[in-house]
């Protein structure tokens, strides 16, 4: 699974809107859009998915199996 899989995935498990996670996450609805659309994301955008959604930068990167790597 490819990081634009894994946050569209994270988002449909929250049961939430493109829009409402760019709210939430402070990203304009099109740079959200975008970053699920295949844009990569800036580091900063990179760092609030990866906290809004409880899971570590590493899993979404693809470098861990681990979604919570970064609990320790």
């Amino acid at each position: 699974m490819d990081f634009t899989e894994k946050i569209r995935m994270l988002r449909k498990e929250r049961a939430m809107s493109q829009p409402s996670v760019a709210s939430e996450m402070g990203l304009s609805m099109r740079g959200y859009q975008n970053i699920e659309l295949g844009t990569e994301p800036r580091y900063s955008s990179l760092l609030r998915i990866a906290e809004f959604y409880d899971v570590s930068v590493d899993w979404l990167m693809g470098r861990t199996e681990n979604r919570y790597a970064h609990r320790g």
